[in-house]
């Protein structure tokens, strides 16, 4: 992609509560894992303290967060970039998000009660809505609200923070990615996943969300067209 192409990152309104350096950080990571800094779009700090509206030190100190978790990464010359991804990497990834996250759909299946289904189908719907629309930015963020609202009905599940880690790694790429759903998605595995909770049945939800994380990577399903995505990903 063009290094110097315009930026958009969502703002939202700071609490009083929260620290301006808490905002530019939360704001920053939403950006990455929403796939709103894409790989090869070469960022400064005082560009997106511009951006932000802030002086340069908080977004320093966010960045220095951000480069801890592997989700931007500091070159010497004070410019900013998504880390560079490699097949390997990227299959690594795909693969701990399908272990990890089975396993919290399973764990959490036994605390769902209606109301949580109730807040899955109508995600659900807005992301149906947002595909219609083409609007790749909501749908990003709705699929990540659903997996989080799937999770976190455990209130015991301490697994959150690891999949938030991979989906931060991953979001550059996989917001790029959400454009070739159409072609490769083609089951709907979030009914598929909610059809199973309906029955109680773990084994099938578990199985519906590793086809759902599959299958939204399918545009990168041989060693080849993943070596592609990546070349053309600015890397």
């Amino acid at each position: 992609m063009d290094k110097k192409s315009p930026i958009k990152i969502t703002l939202t309104e700071r609490d009083e509560s929260v620290t301006i350096t808490q905002w530019v950080y939360q704001t920053l990571r939403n950006a990455v894992m929403y796939g709103e800094i894409l790989p090869g779009r070469v960022l400064t700090i005082r560009e997106l303290a511009g951006i932000l509206d802030v002086s340069p030190m908080p977004v320093r100190e966010a960045l220095r967060q951000l480069a801890a978790e592997n989700a931007l990464e500091i070159q010497g010359n004070r410019r900013v970039m998504v880390p560079k991804m490699t097949a390997m990497k990227f299959n690594e990834l795909c693969e701990a998000r399908i272990a990890i996250e089975s396993h919290a759909a399973a764990r959490a299946l036994p605390y769902i009660d209606n109301d949580r289904l109730e807040q899955l189908r109508s995600l659900d719907s807005l992301i149906d809505q947002a595909q219609e629309e083409d609007n790749l930015s909501q749908i990003s963020i709705l699929n990540q609200n659903f997996h989080r609202s799937l999770y976190t009905a455990n209130p015991h599940q301490v697994t959150l923070p690891l999949i938030e880690s991979l989906w931060l790694q991953l979001g550059p790429f996989m917001r790029m990615a959400t454009s070739e759903l159409e072609e490769h998605y083609l089951v709907d595995r979030h009914n598929e996943a909610m059809s199973a909770i309906e029955r109680r049945d773990a084994y099938a939800l578990q199985m519906a969300i590793a086809a759902d994380i599959r299958e939204g990577i399918a545009f990168a399903g041989t060693p080849e067209m993943l070596h592609t995505f990546i070349e053309n990903s600015g890397h």
